[in-house]
């Protein structure tokens, strides 16, 4: 599929996602000044293949309201904005089809880079594509010598700009996280595996902030309270989908989540600097504590030198 109607299919989604209803005229009309269609209206049939190949590749569909002066709107855009996967395609895309209609714009957007991981990324997909077993040559953080090993791909995660690769390592036997940019090599192999019908991924970290999946940390409860600024930055920016405001006065903010307080999440709560407070569980607080005489610890050492 050519990439430019691809971005034409995402610009119409991004275009009637953000109306509640919006006729095929104003459709056209937004067409001409996009600078997909070269300034021409969009032809009636074109619309109509279109909202039909929207919904082959993306499963959205595009409603008309005879009702609403024949508006259309996105069925169940409620799902939309909650699948992740599609809402960054989206997004994504029609950033890219508004930079290709305006190249003034292109020096006044920036974008965070990923560490070289990325290269190894279409080798991993045809590989989960076809479910078959990488070799794949990884030396971790620590290291002194590279291993070469087997790997069943599950899947690909994007966590503080690095890429995993979730999959079951053949040689230990359980599943593990490789970090992209620690792999030296990748290579298909012709042996296939079948996904676990049981695989879940959104189960396999269930209660997780970042890439570690420990089930030796259980979930619990983790109160939290946030002073000036980190008010506002947790309540538009949650640490965790199960983040919500308990109390609230003029000087802080309490949040409640449901975790596995794994390093992960603990770094993630050290980013907020000294403007959160952890209230409970205890161990919580404690290893907080312990970072910051760490971290204290340093530099007493340098002014002391």
């Amino acid at each position: 599929m050519a990439a430019n109607k691809f971005g034409r299919y995402v610009w119409l989604v991004d275009l009637i996602r953000c109306h509640p209803y919006i006729t095929f005229k104003e459709i056209s009309d937004k067409w001409e000044d996009c600078g997909l269609g070269d300034g021409k209206p969009l032809p009636w049939k074109t619309f109509m293949n279109h909202k039909d190949t929207v919904q082959t590749i993306f499963d959205i569909i595009i409603s008309c309201d005879a009702k609403r002066g024949y508006g259309y709107y996105i069925e169940d855009a409620d799902l939309l904005e909650g699948n992740s996967f599609r809402s960054w395609l989206i997004d994504s895309y029609a950033t890219l089809n508004q930079l290709q209609a305006d190249r003034k714009l292109e020096k006044r957007i920036s974008f965070e880079k990923i560490p070289s991981g990325n290269k190894y990324l279409q080798t991993i997909l045809q590989a989960m594509h076809q479910n078959s077993v990488v070799e794949i040559t990884h030396q971790g953080f620590g290291r002194s010598h590279a291993s070469t090993f087997q790997v069943e791909p599950y899947h690909l995660k994007v966590y503080n700009r690095r890429w995993y690769l979730i999959g079951w390592s053949v040689y230990s036997e359980e599943i593990r996280t490789y970090a992209l940019d620690r792999i030296l090599n990748v290579k298909v192999t012709d042996i296939t595996f079948k996904l676990p019908e049981s695989f879940d991924i959104n189960e396999y970290f269930e209660g997780c902030v970042g890439i570690i999946a420990d089930g030796d940390i259980d979930i619990e409860r983790v109160v939290i309270k946030a002073y000036g600024w980190a008010r506002k930055y947790l309540a538009t920016l949650p640490i965790h989908d199960s983040q919500h405001e308990i109390a609230s006065d003029d000087e802080s903010t309490t949040f409640e989540m449901t975790v596995r307080p794994t390093y992960d999440f603990l770094q993630t709560l050290l980013q907020q600097t000294d403007h959160i407070e952890v209230i409970e569980p205890q161990w919580v607080k404690d290893e907080i504590c312990r970072f910051a005489e760490n971290i204290l610890s340093y530099y007493k050492k340098t002014n002391n030198d």
